[in-house]
C-alpha cells in the first residue's frame, strides 16, 4: 500500500479533488452544494493517492483567525488505510511547517480523535454545520 500526497497545480487534479468532495460530502453526507463550493480560489488544494488512485483531498486557506485546514475527504473504499493521516502529515509538514500563525479546523466529531493525534485541541462548544456536529480544534 502506497500513499502519495501532492499539491494540486492543474485543473485535472482539481477536478478529481472536487469529485471526491462531491462523493463524500454532497452525496454521502447530504451537504448542500452551495456550502461545499466556497473559497475555492483562495484555497491551496491537495490530492492523496492510494496505490496511484486518487482517493482523498484536503485544502487550507488563510483567514482572519489564522490558517484553516478544511475539506478533508477520503472515499469510503479507502478509509482506515492512513489516507487522512497522510494528508495531515503533508499539510503540517512540508506545507505549513514553520508557520507562526494559528492553525485550526472545524472537525466533524467522528474525525476529532484523528486530529487530536496531530496535536489539535478542542476549543469552545460543539456546533452544527450542514446538519453535522463539529468542534473547533486548534493546533497546540
Amino acid at each position: 500500500m502506497k500513499i502519495d500526497v501532492i499539491k494540486i497545480s492543474n485543473q485535472i487534479d482539481l477536478e478529481q479533488a472536487w469529485a471526491i468532495r462531491t462523493e463524500v460530502f454532497v452525496v454521502g453526507q447530504n451537504c448542500p452544494p452551495e456550502l461545499e463550493w466556497e473559497y475555492e480560489e483562495e484555497s491551496t488544494h491537495f490530492l492523496a493517492f492510494l496505490n496511484e488512485k486518487p482517493v482523498g483531498t484536503a485544502r487550507w486557506r488563510q483567514t482572519e483567525k489564522g490558517i484553516k485546514l478544511e475539506r478533508f475527504a477520503v472515499l469510503e473504499e479507502a478509509r482506515m488505510q492512513g489516507v487522512a493521516a497522510a494528508l495531515l502529515t503533508h499539510l503540517l509538514g512540508e506545507e505549513l511547517v514553520g508557520s507562526n500563525q494559528t492553525l485550526y479546523l472545524h472537525a466533524q466529531l467522528t474525525a476529532a480523535p484523528l486530529y487530536a493525534k496531530f496535536g489539535f485541541e478542542p476549543k469552545g462548544e460543539n456546533f452544527w454545520e450542514a446538519d453535522i456536529e463539529h468542534v473547533k480544534m486548534v493546533k497546540a
